[in-house]
């Protein structure tokens, strides 16, 4: 196994370990804040959450093709898992996405969009997320299964999926990579960038203290920097290898800051929010409190049982003294 194979396997199992936990406490958060009030952005979250969760739960299927002797997928659920796992990945940037525009017309517009902020806009958004992201995976699947055996688009030339591509694989393949990365990456990339810019034009501006205008740019620059770094290494090999009209080497290494996205999301959900309602102070806070409530019932329960031992014993003694009484 070379270098980069055993830095893959590294990046998926932390990946796993760290997000599978993450994006659960996560998720559980974003019900519990749900049933209390929902909120444009907290649907956001709760699909990006989501997305991420599937990516993470994907990822064995990626470290059975790293690990000798190599996994080896029959061609179709090569297709299915390839699109499942990028699926996920640029459903991930529509969603960072959904947040910052979210964040924008809150700071730029605080009144008006007071008025058009329901839940069903919101969810009306993801719907159409999913769906563009979908739309895509269609497509490729629809080319796919168009190119018939010698010209696969996902199975490349070698065992592992999406690899290895021939010539003639590759001028077509480039093209669709390089629509992928405009419609799924870049134009979310400037809308996200565009949105924090706004928002800390307008809090430098403000009258806040300069404390929270400090901390306002570091919540705007938090997730923008996630964004570009996780994000941007692959999506920049799409455009490098349509130029060049050819598959950069170092193509699989920028897909592993994409993987480390699914455990730094979490931490985004932490910034983006008070460590009050979304932290782990808040969740210590809901078990601590649980406990207790639980402990009193336990308490409570154990005085009722010792209140109704001596009230047995009275009736048994009530019982019994008359008989003595007669007997005498």
């Amino acid at each position: 196994m070379d270098p980069l194979d055993t830095l893959a396997l590294a990046v998926y199992f932390v990946t796993i370990l760290l997000g599978l936990p993450a994006n659960t406490l996560a998720l559980y958060i974003f019900y519990r804040r749900a049933r209390a009030r929902l909120t444009p952005n907290l649907i956001y979250m709760i699909n990006l959450c989501l997305s991420d969760l599937a990516f993470i739960l994907i990822l064995p299927l990626k470290i059975l093709e790293v690990v000798p002797p190599g996994w080896s997928p029959a061609n179709f659920l090569c297709s299915l898992y390839s699109l499942a796992h990028f699926g996920t990945l640029y459903a991930s940037t529509c969603f960072l996405t959904a947040v910052s525009a979210g964040r924008y017309l809150g700071t730029t517009f605080p009144i008006r969009y007071q008025l058009y902020k329901k839940p069903l806009y919101s969810c009306l958004v993801c719907v159409a997320i999913w769906i563009l992201v979908g739309f895509h995976g269609v497509l490729l699947l629809i080319l796919e299964t168009s190119l018939g055996a010698n010209a696969t688009l996902f199975t490349g030339n070698g065992s592992t999926c999406y690899q290895e591509f021939s010539p003639e694989q590759l001028a077509l393949l480039a093209p669709v990579r390089l629509e992928l990365s405009v419609a799924l990456f870049f134009l979310p990339l400037a809308i996200t960038v565009f949105c924090y810019a706004s928002c800390i034009h307008v809090l430098v501006k403000s009258r806040l203290h300069e404390q929270k205008k400090r901390r306002a740019v570091r919540l705007a620059m938090a997730p923008l920097s996630i964004f570009v770094l996780c994000f941007g290494p692959y999506n920049l090999s799409h455009v490098v290898g349509y130029a060049r009209s050819e598959d950069v080497w170092w193509r699989r290494v920028a897909l592993l800051p994409g993987a480390c996205n699914a455990f730094l999301d979490p931490l985004i959900f932490y910034f983006l929010s008070s460590a009050k309602d979304y932290g782990l102070a808040w969740v210590w806070h809901s078990v601590r409190q649980g406990c207790s409530s639980f402990r009193q019932k336990m308490t409570m329960g154990h005085r009722e049982s010792g209140k109704r031992q001596p009230q047995k014993g009275a009736a048994l003694q009530g019982s019994t003294g008359p008989g003595v009484g007669s007997s005498k």
